[in-house]
């Protein structure tokens, strides 16, 4: 278990931060930008929960999805070059998300059209978050373009962002009273 003493630590006043593993790199770093977007949509998660009952189906798997997006963050945090055992994700936490779509997506009403985000406020939080894991992807790809080897190692950490945009649409749709309250694109609306 984490434990934290001190909230501040005046490390980063010059413009660096340590990864895991205690190297120092800039704040620029594009692993960071990855793990920033990894935390921005673990509060755009946080934002979801808020909105839900204690009843709410999606509810025990957003939370789920919180304690995934840290061990995420853990393991991008973590150097590939280093020797000690880390956390990484495993694909297991890929395929619970799959299934966790599966259960979802048989209770949703047939998809005629994209959907615009909104409806109820969860099911527009929960397109942020999908929105916010889709730029996350963007960056984690852009990462890898930079260091191929730290896609050898974080093998399941695009799988996981990847099928999380997934979970978010169809979890987006089921906060939207099973599809029923979607709001359907309608093409060339404003052009009538």
């Amino acid at each position: 278990m984490v434990q934290l003493t001190r909230i501040y630590t005046k490390g980063g006043d010059k413009g660096k931060t340590s990864l895991g593993s205690g190297t120092r790199v800039s704040k620029t770093h594009p692993r960071l930008e990855v793990i920033g977007c990894v935390d921005e949509i673990n509060a755009t998660i946080g934002l979801i929960v808020s909105h839900l009952g204690e009843g709410e189906s999606a509810k025990g798997a957003l939370l789920q999805i919180q304690h995934d997006l840290f061990d995420l963050g853990a393991d991008l945090c973590i150097p590939e070059e280093t020797q000690t055992p880390v956390l990484r994700l495993s694909a297991r936490q890929v395929t619970r998300l799959e299934e966790e779509i599966d259960a979802l997506n048989t209770k949703l009403l047939p998809l005629n059209s994209f959907v615009l985000p909104g409806g109820t406020k969860a099911s527009a939080f929960a397109h942020l978050a999908r929105t916010t894991t889709r730029r996350a992807e963007r960056v984690l790809c852009a990462f890898f373009e930079q260091d191929a080897a730290a896609q050898g190692i974080h093998t399941q950490a695009l799988p996981y962002l990847n099928r999380l945009s997934d979970f978010l649409f169809v979890v987006s749709r089921t906060l939207n009273d099973q599809g029923a309250k979607d709001v359907l694109w309608e093409p060339g609306r404003g052009q009538k």
